[in-house]
């Protein structure tokens, strides 16, 4: 029923959506379309579609996802603290206290401008990396095929497709073969669906344009020719884009931060009603205990905390780039970080990537020119799905084999069922010959003879195939890719399909090499000291799998194979993926349903692939990893786009995106600490003392100064430690921190509260400004400690960050004896009142290095722990 619903609302937004398409124009005669648009079966001349793209606008769905710096520094305005603050220094203002909505006011347009330039350099930084990995298309331009990007096409181009690509306009097909779609992200339908020329009912709806393709939609298998008719967001996509838009799942970081955000709102109300209403009942005047409430609520939320968890994304973002790693979407650099376990394929990543023709040889084994021949005829004619067995043959030297005399007839595109591809020539004969190639059991399935050393075909009986198992099992073991060849004679056939692909007769192997690549056992180490386990998930055979596993330094023994699959139950699955190490003979299909079995083990789940069989895996990983040479469809289900096909890149990736966690949690944890000890002081200190301890702009001012140094945290070290496990996000942890640091800064608040009332006899004036001083001190000084779990002597902060913490000590120490420090009800300090908040800041560091040790000796570290692979 939601399917209908969903093709319903389809048809209903076709029909009012804007002109930008001609009106049902799959029910359109196809010479017609093209005069109504202008164009040929050629395609566009290159100016012609630029002059196009310039008066209609270019294909994409929206002008652009980078906001502008008006709108970002607006959004900073939107925030609920910030407007609380606006009404505070208006509410000032109204009474008459314009001095002190004033200051409020600067304090404010400072904080809000401070966040606006780490923002909007993290949107800039983002938009030039996108740009890295826009999208290519090919179509005729000029007459020729050539590769432009998705978003210069435009209504009356050519597209031509084959398997793997994301399907960039709506459109007619002009010619197909084997064409069939992936229709699921409109139409909800799994399996894809057979299209070619023709026309459809006006009256027919998206599932029913069968002559038809869409934007978004996929190509699993085939190869067609596709004439543009509508683009951008004119098409099908586009109309019902709110609700087909993917819904990303929460990452565990987001979790946390949201999860945090609750906390805080808490404390903060807490605070402001029991404050507020206890000033209130001790008598003092009402504006003030409101600005004195809503002060300590600010104080005690990091406000600074998106700016800051923007900017250290995009500095993650922007270092992963210059190691050769794209960041598609900014939550995946925590999931990356957080990776305990990795699915990925052999190819390109445990070997070379760079496969070689090896042998050609015939059933006995021996070296066959025919099957070079047959082999070099059937990959360098196909016109579908490129791959490198084909280019490794295409590639193989054919000495004295002669190619010329064949002229291609017809071809049967490869897909992931058959398994297999056909290519029919005709030779000097006029013999029509069909060749396959394929998977060696797939091209038995279709074989009822043999051909023997001298080229006579006899019966394919039991000992035949047993002897062919015998020796693809043997070569195989050592390590080779094994497909078998087979071939049929035909005569006078006009028009060929997947039914001819019968009856025919196995005719030899082709024996491709690809190496395991240089240092990847050394690569696989690195990640089992990160914390992660690798698995290996492929569509090869047992043999070379448990060979090559053996080679890098894998398990070989823990294999389960695709059949052992279909034949397990999801709990079956559940219960037992722990304990598999190579998953073999695998569909496509079924590597959805491995990672999703690890995912419920509780593994946060990294899968690397690049091929369109790829793509549900992709979805369905805690962080889908492709890389840029990746089909269509594979890149657009990954977060993470690796310029170059190594897991290397991905050790590197990992490392930054968990210095990039370490860093925001760093943030989290100096802020909260620190301001939930002084707000907490200040808010009971209230309630005893005859006068406010800080006034609200005061208040305000150490917000902001303290605020200062942490935006460097982006930039900040990381201790070696901190990168060797898996980190997760753990709200109980940053509760527990919260509140022991913040006892211990309490504690210290008030051995200064009764060393300034009850030593030093302060007045009110001094009170506040002594006590601003060392709020703003244990502040800074707890920044270095938390920092790090090590102690904070021995781990060295970035020089950024020591310079900006010196700088706004310095600060903290000399504004009372400035021009403007009555400005904010500050008083110079006596030389023994400076020198007693020093010596309890230094007590108060080394209180708080013991509180550190004994906490992570706990054993309460934030997402260190992870399931057993």
């Amino acid at each position: 029923m939601a399917q209908h619903a969903l093709l319903r609302a389809s048809e209903t937004e076709s029909a009012r959506r804007s002109p930008g398409a001609l009106d049902a124009y799959w029910s359109v005669e196809t010479e017609q379309l093209l005069r109504q648009l202008n164009t040929s079966k050629t395609g566009l001349l290159s100016g012609e579609a630029a002059a196009r793209c310039a008066k209609f606008g270019r294909n994409t769905l929206s002008a652009g996802s980078r906001q502008s710096a008006v709108r970002i520094f607006a959004s900073q305005f939107r925030s609920p603290l910030v407007l609380i603050l606006i009404f505070a220094a208006a509410v000032s203002g109204f009474v008459g206290e314009g001095h002190e909505a004033a200051i409020i006011g600067i304090i404010v347009l400072a904080s809000c401008i401070l966040s606006f330039t780490q923002e909007y350099g993290a949107s800039r930084a983002m938009a030039a990396l996108q740009q890295r990995i826009s999208r290519k298309a090919n179509v005729l331009r000029d007459g020729v095929e050539r590769a432009v990007d998705a978003q210069d096409i435009v209504a009356g181009d050519v597209v031509c497709l084959s398997a793997g690509n994301l399907i960039p306009v709506d459109g007619v097909i002009l010619e197909s073969q084997d064409f069939n779609v992936s229709e699921a992200v409109l139409t909800g339908e799994t399996f894809p669906v057979l299209k070619s020329p023709g026309r459809s009912a006006p009256g027919a709806g998206i599932a029913q344009r069968a002559n038809a393709v869409f934007t978004g939609t996929s190509v699993r298998s085939g190869t067609a020719r596709v004439l543009a008719v509508a683009t951008a967001t004119s098409t099908e996509f586009a109309a019902i884009a709110s609700a087909l838009e993917r819904r990303i799942p929460e990452t565990g970081f987001a979790r946390g931060i949201r999860q945090f955000g609750y906390l805080m709102t808490e404390i903060m109300l807490a605070i402001v009603i029991v404050v507020f209403f206890a000033n209130l009942m001790l008598a003092r005047p009402l504006i003030e205990s409101l600005l004195f409430s809503l002060a300590l609520a600010v104080g005690l939320t990091p406000e600074l905390l998106p700016a800051i968890i923007s900017v250290t994304l995009a500095r993650g973002a922007r270092t992963m780039a210059a190691n050769g790693v794209i960041v598609r979407r900014l939550d995946a650099i925590e999931n990356l970080g957080s990776m305990d376990l990795l699915c990925t394929d052999k190819t390109g990543t445990l070997t070379e990537g760079v496969i070689h023709l090896d042998g050609w040889l015939d059933v006995e084994g021996n070296a066959s020119d025919k099957v070079l021949l047959w082999a070099h005829l059937n990959a360098t004619l196909q016109t579908g799905l490129k791959n490198p067995l084909d280019e490794a043959v295409a590639g193989a030297p054919l000495g004295d084999v002669v190619l010329t005399g064949f002229t291609k007839v017809d071809e049967i595109p490869y897909d992931f069922i058959r398994k297999r591809l056909s290519v029919v020539v005709l030779d000097d004969g006029g013999e029509q010959l069909l060749i396959s190639k394929g998977a060696v059991q797939n091209i038995l399935e279709v074989c009822d003879r043999v051909l023997g050393a001298d080229g006579t075909p006899s019966a394919l009986g039991a000992p035949q195939r047993l002897a062919i198992d015998d020796r693809f099992r043997r070569w195989s073991a050592q390590g080779y890719r094994v497909l078998g060849l087979a071939i049929r004679r035909f005569e006078g056939h006009s028009k060929f399909s997947r039914a001819d692909e019968a009856a025919l007769a196995f005719a030899g192997f082709l024996l491709f090499l690809d190496p395991p690549k240089m240092g990847v056992r050394e690569t696989l180490a690195e990640l089992a000291h990160r914390g992660i386990a690798v698995k290996v998930i492929s569509g090869d055979n047992r043999y070379i799998a448990a060979h090559l596993a053996e080679a890098v330094g894998l398990r070989a023994d823990r294999i389960m194979t695709g059949e052992d699959l279909s034949n397990t139950t999801k709990n079956g699955l559940f219960a037992s993926v722990g304990k598999i190490d190579l998953f073999v003979e695998i569909d496509p299909n079924q590597k959805e349903r491995i990672v999703e079995a690890f995912r419920r083990n509780g593994h946060v789940v990294g899968y690397l692939g690049d091929g369109i069989n790829d793509a549900p895996a992709l979805h369905e990983a805690d962080i889908g990893i492709s890389v840029d040479t990746a089909v269509d469809v594979a890149r657009e289900a990954a977060d993470i786009i690796l310029l170059k096909q190594d897991l290397g890149v991905v050790v590197r990736g990992v490392d930054d995106g968990r210095r990039t966690f370490a860093n925001t949690m760093k943030y989290i944890s100096i802020t909260t600490s620190a301001n939930f000890g002084n707000m907490i002081s200040m808010a009971a200190a209230s309630l005893f003392l005859p006068f406010l301890p800080l006034l609200a702009k005061q208040i305000l001012l150490n917000n902001f100064l303290s605020d200062i140094p942490a935006l460097a945290i982006a930039s900040d070290n990381v201790d070696a430690d901190q990168l060797r496990r898996p980190r997760h996000w753990d709200i109980h942890f940053v509760r527990r921190f919260m509140i022991g640091f913040g006892l211990v800064s309490s504690l210290f608040d008030f051995a200064t509260f009764a060393f300034l009332l009850f030593v030093m006899h302060a007045t009110v004036t001094t009170f506040q400004t002594g006590w601003f001083v060392e709020s703003l001190l244990t502040e800074l000084s707890i920044l270095l400690v938390i920092r790090t779990q090590k102690a904070f002597w021995v781990s060295r902060p970035s020089l950024l960050l020591a310079g900006l913490t010196l700088g706004i000590g310095l600060v903290a120490v000399t504004l009372a004896y400035t021009p403007v420090a009555p400005w904010f009800g500050f008083v110079p300090l006596p030389l023994p009142v400076l020198a007693g908040l020093v010596a309890i800041t230094a007590l108060y560091v080394v209180a708080s290095e013991f509180t550190k040790r004994w906490l992570f000796g706990r054993g309460s570290r934030a997402g260190t722990r992870r399931p057993k692979a």
